[in-house]
């Protein structure tokens, strides 16, 4: 027998229609016994058992137990957007980023010693395909202690000379650096002094190569190897004693496959043979040796391209250059002491350092300048292969040219 009252809330079929979740209202469990003055009613069924809203068909895709369409949790909590959260977080990680790079980069320009002025080199060589560099390494114990001049074996001399000098070509069909012994035999041209603006004619006096660096700094060095190889020169960079050590330290070292054992006293070196690591003050033993090599200075310039070519390499990765941990430290390490020309941008000195890496990754060669005698105990350079070698640099043709020591 039906007691329900005619009309009300009847389906199709004359039963009792099955109570609808309304979207506005928060349906409340009702509890399991009849409620007074109802006694006729069925027990109430909270759906839960069947995972559905009382009076959603089954299958019909609702949520069950109290969840609406618009919801992720029970009784109303709004759903997490996800997707926003993620695009939000990709947004502020990116904008971290750009801040921190264009800061690093700012902060990293400004230490940079603009001091060389190429625009006062004359009679320069026409430009070429590639981009070259004029790599000086310096004895300058600019400040460094009596401590640290001890345990480096620097030295205490006044002043500064040039203890390394590489040109390096970066150029599409390949990267060359080329070593230029200090002991090279060169003539010093006509040039004007970069302090006193005065112009001193060539007589065509004949000395080392690193005599032009102490006679009037690196404007006559930049003058003087132009004059006698014919190539211009693009950039120049140099650095002193500390700061080599310094960046190497950074690092934590560099590593290196050391062929045969050596010892120098005078630089300090005492290496065994195989794969080590060198720290700073090993480094800087290792580049500066030359007396375990019968005084050779050409000796000398492969183990100081070989350990070059071996720091850019550790330096130009992301391991480096994407760590903050690494990069700040490696940079202000050696920025203070890196003196660079005036149009020397970071970005510069960064292809620099790739291009060098380059050479240690195989797209590239590494030499001695040719070298056909010695004169007084100066080394003459074998003018038709550097004058071949120029060439194909100027234009990035492949090197073909091979040094004869």
């Amino acid at each position: 027998m039906n007691e329900w009252p005619d009309g009300y809330g009847r389906g199709s079929q004359g039963e009792p229609e099955g109570a609808r979740a309304m979207r506005h209202v928060q349906q409340r469990p009702v509890p399991q016994q009849q409620s007074q003055g109802y006694d006729d009613y069925a027990p109430y069924d909270s759906g839960y058992s069947t995972g559905q809203v009382y009076g959603t068909p089954s299958g019909g895709g609702g949520h069950g137990g109290g969840y609406d369409d618009d919801y992720d949790e029970p009784y109303g909590r709004p759903a997490r957007n996800w997707g926003r959260r993620l695009k939000v977080g990709t947004v502020v990680v990116l904008v971290t980023v750009l801040g921190v790079s264009i800061g690093t980069y700012f902060w990293a320009d400004s230490k940079m010693r603009r001091e060389v002025d190429l625009s006062k080199v004359i009679d320069r060589p026409e430009e070429g395909d590639c981009t070259t560099y004029l790599i000086v390494g310096s004895d300058s114990r600019e400040g460094m202690s009596a401590e640290e001049k001890k345990k480096l074996h620097t030295g205490s001399a006044e002043g500064k000379r040039t203890d390394s000098m590489m040109i390096l070509a970066a150029c599409g069909s390949g990267n060359t650096m080329i070593s230029l012994p200090r002991d090279s035999d060169v003539e010093i041209p006509t040039f004007v002094g970069s302090e006193s603006g005065k112009r001193f004619e060539g007589t065509g006096r004949r000395v080392k190569l690193n005599a032009a660096y102490a006679e009037d700094g690196p404007e006559l060095l930049v003058r003087t190897v132009e004059h006698n190889t014919g190539l211009r020169i693009d950039h120049y960079a140099e650095i002193g004693f500390a700061g080599f050590a310094n960046i190497v330290d950074a690092l934590g070292g560099v590593e290196m496959d050391i062929p045969k054992a050596f010892k120098d006293k005078k630089s300090g070196a005492d290496f065994q043979a195989g794969k080590q690591t060198l720290n700073g003050e090993q480094a800087l033993a290792f580049v500066r040796t030359r007396y375990a090599f019968a005084g050779s200075d050409l000796d000398r310039t492969k183990n100081q391209q070989k350990f070059l070519a071996a720091l850019a390499n550790q330096a130009a990765t992301p391991g480096t250059i994407l760590n903050p941990f690494k990069l700040y430290p490696t940079m202000g390490a050696g920025l203070d002491t890196l003196v660079v020309d005036k149009d020397m941008s970071l970005i510069d000195l960064g292809q620099m350092f790739f291009a060098m890496k380059g050479i240690s990754g195989g797209t590239g060669k590494s030499m001695n300048i040719p070298i056909s005698d010695s004169r007084g105990g100066n080394l003459v350079w074998d003018k038709a292969k550097v004058k071949k070698l120029v060439q194909e640099i100027k234009n990035d043709d492949p090197v073909t040219v091979t040094s004869n020591r």
